[in-house]
């Protein structure tokens, strides 16, 4: 009987299992064919990287956020620089379109060397670097390990400095090895698109989202298992990175202009921002009252001057 009692134990396992992996891959195929490549792909060694690219004028990168892709960027901002520069939105390794490098997520180091020399690939040797959150994080890694391939930078509400809040539960489990193999082909099946548009709600407090953001971004992307899980090991050793990072700032020597909202309760300003301006030489804060999170999208034209005066100390306009 106890045998039996297994047997039926592994066979109910093993049928969950392949409707598990079955559901997820449907949840993929189907955001993947609503939300297709937008840009056009580099080969790094081996390593597909996905950009997009517009517009004319002097080069700037733009770099999305923690679960993030190109759409993010492009959803309004990337088409209103283009107007005066030449824009080029990368998938950060692991999210969008973008190859992982490695297992491990990717450090903020390895993330800005690979997109440092896809930038030079396309004609972008010393572009003006625009990163916003995590993404802010990978421009500082580029400004301080690839100083020769940048022309100014611009930090919007970007982790700078050490700080001592645990990691998220859910990024604990994921980036966990039982967690990444268990618990997240169960989020890719069974949670749906509607739950990130929910979360967007708190990302972008205390403004709301814009209208059509959450469906040009396509949540599907986000729940994709490789990216649930390349997000997860990024968030889980940021911290780490960070903290690394943080001695050498005082080496960055380009023009550099750092935007952040006053309302930001996800990466605080006065934990980082406010710390960070003073550790580059000619650096400045611009504090945004009463913004949260995602200036780039609810106070654009702030960021836009910023890009612009960076580009003129940078002698590029």
């Amino acid at each position: 009987m106890a045998g039996k009692i297994t047997l039926y134990i592994v066979i109910a396992l093993a049928v969950f299992s392949a409707i598990v992996s079955f559901r997820a891959s449907r949840h993929e195929e189907r955001a993947e064919a609503t939300y297709p490549p937008e840009g056009r792909f580099i080969d790094m060694g081996g390593v597909q990287v996905h950009a997009v690219i517009m517009g004319e004028g002097p080069d700037l990168v733009l770099l999305h956020g923690a679960s993030g892709s190109t759409r993010d960027m492009t959803f309004s901002l990337a088409a209103r620089l283009a107007e005066r520069y030449r824009v080029i939105v990368f998938d950060r390794p692991g999210l969008g379109y973008t190859d992982r490098i490695n297992e491990t997520g990717a450090s903020i180091v390895q993330q800005a060397d690979l997109l440092a020399r896809a930038a030079a690939e396309l004609g972008a040797k010393k572009p003006i670097v625009m990163g916003q959150s995590y993404g802010g994080a990978v421009a500082l890694a580029w400004a301080v390990h690839n100083p020769g391939n940048i022309s100014a930078l611009v930090p919007v509400a970007a982790p700078s400095m050490p700080w001592n809040t645990p990691l998220d539960p859910f990024y604990k489990i994921t980036s966990s090895r039982l967690g990444s193999r268990f618990a997240v082909p169960l989020i890719t099946a069974f949670v749906p698109d509607s739950r990130i548009d929910q979360t967007l709600n708190s990302i972008f407090a205390p403004q709301a989202v814009p209208e059509g953001y959450g469906d040009y971004v396509g949540a599907g992307l986000t729940l994709r298992r490789k990216t649930l899980r390349a997000n997860a090991d990024q968030r889980a050793s940021i911290l780490a990175e960070i903290t690394a990072l943080e001695p050498h700032y005082a080496q960055i020597n380009v023009p550099t202009e750092l935007v952040h909202g006053t309302a930001d309760t996800t990466v605080g300003l006065s934990i980082h921002s406010e710390k960070l301006v003073k550790r580059i030489e000619g650096a400045t804060l611009t504090r945004l009252e009463g913004i949260g999170h995602m200036p780039h999208h609810v106070a654009q034209d702030a960021i836009v001057d910023a890009i612009d005066r960076a580009a003129a100390r940078a002698g590029l306009r």
